[in-house]
């Protein structure tokens, strides 16, 4: 083993614990719940405009409140869109990196 490789050897062995991640951080647990909460307000969201829309088939509903909730889910939805295309599109650049 020449020196070169061997200060290679050793540039790598200390470099890499810098690029494990630290298990005691929590800002992934933070992430994680605050991905499972919007994502539970979604579902709210869409059951709240799916109960709307049956009260305003039986006619219980003021067709106001119906368009209302017709306009918020589809935003919900639409964010949702944008969120997965950025997502993807994120992880498709991330394909194109040189290894």
């Amino acid at each position: 083993m020449d020196v070169r490789s061997l200060y290679a050897a050793q540039k790598y062995a200390a470099t890499r614990p810098a690029m494990e991640p630290d298990p005691t951080q929590t800002q992934a647990l933070a992430i994680e719940q605050e991905f499972a909460r919007v994502a539970n307000d979604l579902a709210n969201q869409l059951r709240s405009a799916e109960e709307t829309a049956q009260q305003s088939m039986a006619g219980n509903a003021d067709p106001h409140m119906l368009v209302e909730a017709l306009a918020q889910s589809e935003l919900a939805v639409e964010t949702v869109v944008a969120v997965r295309n950025k997502v993807v599109e994120a992880y498709q650049e991330i394909l194109r990196m040189p290894v």
